[in-house]
């Protein structure tokens, strides 16, 4: 039978394109974002109560990567993009009804606005639905997941001096942990695993407002170059 959802909310996010965005939640702790909802969840009603609670799961749509046909098998990042699995046994982005889930901080509540930190989600998703973290009921002890048994290395993430005088001032001027933002972000290495990045290769990506830049002089080794309004 066929059924519809409707947004309870949009989000307002860093990460202004879907490249380097955290390949999973809480990852990039600076990664922030206000949740805006729409009505009638724009209430105080439809919040109270919420700010005794530390996270919240958010259901959305992966709404740049609708398909009209559904994928079986995926290839996902973490596996190198070379092996491919069953849908199901990935958090690929292609999925069914697009539908995704993510666990994330919640900073601050206000009537029609949720303040939310460790993000993963691309600037305007629209949300479906709001659930609170219940530890005693989502930590499962014995869980486990041989494909995604821990998070991926870190690769160490060098500066400019120039590059981090930028990024501080763009952290003033936003408010935000600019720096840290990056850092998090640069050192899950963003780029498609099958490229073998050189030296002259320059990469970029937007935060806020900001465009940040980057290389790598050798491989496991970030330098950001310049963080320069977009």
């Amino acid at each position: 039978m066929p059924y519809s959802v409707s947004p309870v909310g949009y989000l307002r996010s860093c990460f202004k394109e879907k490249f380097a965005i955290p390949r999973q939640p809480q990852l990039a702790p600076a990664a922030r974002g206000v949740l805006e909802l729409v009505a009638p969840f724009d209430s105080g009603e439809a919040v109270d109560g919420l700010e005794q609670v530390s996270h919240v799961w958010l259901l959305f749509l992966f709404h740049q990567a609708l398909e009209d046909q559904p994928r079986l098998k995926v290839r996902p990042p973490r596996l190198g993009g070379n092996r491919s699995l069953g849908v199901f046994a990935t958090r690929a982005t292609h999925r069914p009804n697009g539908i995704g889930q993510s666990v994330v901080r919640l900073e601050r509540v206000e009537p029609g606005r949720l303040h939310l930190s460790g993000i993963d989600l691309l600037d305007g998703t629209p949300i479906l639905d709001i659930k609170p973290y219940v530890p005693y009921a989502d930590i499962v002890d014995a869980a486990s997941n041989a494909i995604a048994d821990a998070p991926p290395p870190a690769i160490p993430v060098e500066w400019s001096a120039s590059a981090l005088a930028q990024a501080r001032e763009h952290a003033l001027r936003l408010g935000e942990p600019v720096v840290e933002l990056i850092e998090q972000c640069l050192a899950q290495d963003p780029r498609p695993a099958y490229q073998t990045p050189t030296p002259e290769r320059r990469y970029g990506v937007l935060f806020w407002d900001v465009q940040v830049r980057w290389h790598y002089p050798e491989p496991g080794r970030i330098r950001v170059l310049e963080v320069v309004p977009s």
